[in-house]
């Protein structure tokens, strides 16, 4: 499994907004600020997240980015895929196996250990990373 700068400031980017869910339209620049990420490269990173359909982006003196959806309802699995593709594969420039077998038995350990990634990332949310950042901040919200 491998992260690139692109997943994980993406991931940086999506977390700022779900901090920042319901208040409005946030600045490129405040959250490039916020996460130590160049704006160029932020703008590139959610110009992607929007056709992913993860993100909205107003124009305007008031204008800025938004979450397409609640936070609750984003899985740092559907985030990642946007930013990345594939979360577990095999790197490029690896030798096929001699022996179709014994690569076959490889080509199942990976495919399991994309099972495992995928399914624990399906299960956490951009609220969940909120919330984790509330509690931490001593604001905990409780729901009923």
């Amino acid at each position: 499994m491998r992260i690139s700068s692109k997943g994980d400031y993406g991931l940086r980017a999506l977390f700022d907004l779900a901090l920042h869910y319901g208040h409005g339209p946030v600045r490129s620049r405040d959250i490039a600020d916020r996460q130590a990420i160049d704006e160029n490269y932020l703008n590139q990173l959610l110009i992607q997240l929007r056709r992913a359909g993860l993100v909205q982006s107003l124009r305007g003196p008031q204008g800025g980015h938004l979450l397409a959806k609640p936070p609750a309802e984003i899985t740092l699995l559907e985030a990642l895929q946007a930013l990345e593709g594939s979360i577990v594969e095999m790197a490029e420039g690896i030798q096929p196996a001699p022996r179709p077998d014994e690569a076959a038995i490889l080509n199942a350990v990976w495919y399991g250990l994309r099972q495992v990634c995928e399914a624990y990332l399906a299960t956490q949310t951009l609220e969940d990373l909120a919330q984790r950042k509330r509690e931490r901040d001593g604001q905990t919200m409780y729901y009923i």
